[in-house]
C-alpha cells in the first residue's frame, strides 16, 4: 500500500457530491488537495474539512483557463470529476443547447484537465490519473442517449491514454459508479424539481459519495506494480442501468 501524505492532489467538481467526498477522503489520508470548480462558496466549505487545501475557481469547460491555472502545477493525483447530466427527454424531444453543455462538461471538459496535467506527470515519470467514468458508459437507458454517449467517450478515452502513454509511468483508472445519492446530479438533471429527483433513490439504498471516494482512494494507494484499471460501482439494489429492485 502506497501512503498519500504529502502527495500533490487535484480533483475537478470538487465544490460536492462525488467531488467533496474524494477531496475530502484524499486530505484525510494525508494528500495536499487543490479543490477545482466554478463555485467559490461551495469550494471553500469543503476546504475547511480538507487541511492544507487550496480552491481554485475554475471552469473546465474554458480549455485557456484550465491551462493558465492548472498547467504549471505539479500533481501526484489527478481525479477528473467534474460532470453533469440535464433531461430525460428522449432524444428527438431534447434541447441541443443542453447537449452542447453536457458534451462540454463531460467530454470537453475531461480532454481539457487531461491536457493541462497529464503533460508534468509524462514529465516527472509517475503520477494516478482517475476518470470519473458511470454504468452509463457501459448500458444505455431511455432518455439518457445525450448523457450515455458521454459516459461513453470517456471510457473511450480512459482506454485511449492508456495507450498512448504506456510506459510513461502513470496509472490509469476508471471508476464507473451506478446510482449516488446525496449529490446533486438527479436535482440539475431535473432542473432543480426536488420531486422528481428524490423520487430516484425512493426504496432503494444508493451507494453514496463516501463510497466512491473509498474506491477512489483504494485504487491510487495499491503497490507500485499494481495499476486498477477499472472500477464498476453497483447499489446493491441496482442490477442494471433500468432495473433496480426497490421496497414497497
Amino acid at each position: 500500500m502506497q501512503s498519500l501524505h504529502q502527495r500533490r492532489a487535484l480533483v475537478t467538481g470538487a465544490s460536492s457530491g462525488i467531488g467533496a467526498a474524494i477531496a475530502r477522503r484524499l486530505a484525510r489520508e494525508g494528500a495536499l488537495v487543490t479543490l477545482a470548480a466554478r463555485r467559490r462558496d461551495k469550494l471553500e466549505l469543503v476546504q475547511r474539512d480538507c487541511p492544507g487545501a487550496e480552491c481554485v475557481v475554475l471552469d473546465v469547460c474554458d480549455a485557456k483557463a484550465v491551462v493558465r491555472e492548472l498547467g504549471d502545477r505539479e500533481f501526484d493525483v489527478l481525479v477528473n470529476n467534474a460532470g453533469l447530466a440535464l433531461g430525460v427527454d428522449r432524444l428527438p424531444a431534447g434541447d441541443p443547447e443542453e447537449w452542447s453543455r453536457v458534451i462540454d462538461v463531460n467530454v470537453k471538459g475531461v480532454l481539457n484537465v487531461f491536457h493541462a496535467v497529464l503533460p508534468g506527470m509524462v514529465k516527472r515519470g509517475r503520477g494516478d490519473a482517475v476518470l470519473l467514468g458511470s454504468v452509463a458508459g457501459r448500458q444505455v437507458y431511455p432518455g439518457g442517449a445525450v448523457y450515455c454517449a458521454t459516459k461513453h467517450a470517456t471510457r473511450a478515452v480512459y482506454e485511449g491514454l492508456r495507450l498512448d502513454l504506456a510506459g510513461s509511468g502513470i496509472r490509469f483508472t476508471s471508476v464507473d459508479p451506478g446510482m449516488v445519492t446525496g449529490t446533486e446530479f438527479s436535482l440539475i438533471r431535473f432542473r432543480g424539481d426536488a420531486g422528481r429527483a428524490r423520487a430516484v433513490y425512493q426504496g432503494v439504498d444508493p451507494l453514496t459519495p463516501e463510497d466512491v471516494a473509498d474506491a477512489v482512494a483504494w485504487a491510487i494507494t495499491r503497490p507500485a506494480n499494481v495499476n486498477v484499471g477499472e472500477i464498476v460501482l453497483w447499489a446493491a439494489a441496482q442490477a442494471s442501468t433500468t432495473t433496480v429492485t426497490r421496497r414497497a
